[in-house]
Parts: C-alpha cells; structure tokens; sequence
C-alpha cells in the first residue's frame, strides 16, 4: 500500500494546517496534530476516489528528501499518511 507525505504547517493564530505535495489542491486542517492526521486520511481518501472516477493516474510518492529539501517546507513536520489499499487497487 503506497503512503503519501502530508505536510502540516502552524501559525501561531491557526489551525494545523496539512497538505499533500504529490497531489495539489488537496489540503485541510485541524485544531490539534490529532485532529489533524485525522482529516489527513480522510482528505486523502477522498481526493484519491475523485481521481479515480475520473479516470486520472495516482502520482508515484515523492521521497521525504525530496519534499523536505523544498525552501517552503521549512519549519514543517512531516507524516506519512496511507493510501487505501482498495483505492490503490483500482489504479493499477
């Protein structure tokens, strides 16, 4: 099962936010990193479902250095959020 890397970014008057690099657009947020992960997965699960309806190919998961080493991603953290198995499935 392929895993993605989200990236969650906090300003001091905001919520965690978190996005995917490997797929733009897809972003969400949460009051704490719990919450956060949370609609990560959920965010994630759903964007995928919308390409695959739409007949586009899944992006192959970037590397960690890669992602890190982007000036923009300073001061992130980084998770590793799963792609559902199912979802996966269907793109091969």
């Amino acid at each position: 099962m392929p895993a993605y890397i989200a990236i969650v970014r906090k300003d001091p008057d905001s919520d965690y936010g978190v996005e995917f690099p490997d797929f733009p657009g897809c972003v969400t947020a949460g009051k704490d990193l719990e919450e956060a992960r949370a609609f990560a997965e959920e965010a994630l699960r759903f964007h995928i479902e919308g390409m695959l309806e739409d007949r586009q190919p899944l992006p192959r998961p970037s590397r960690f250095e890669d992602i890190m080493s982007d000036p923009a991603n300073r001061g992130t953290v980084a998770l590793l959020v799963d792609a559902s198995e199912e979802q996966t499935r269907k793109s091969a």
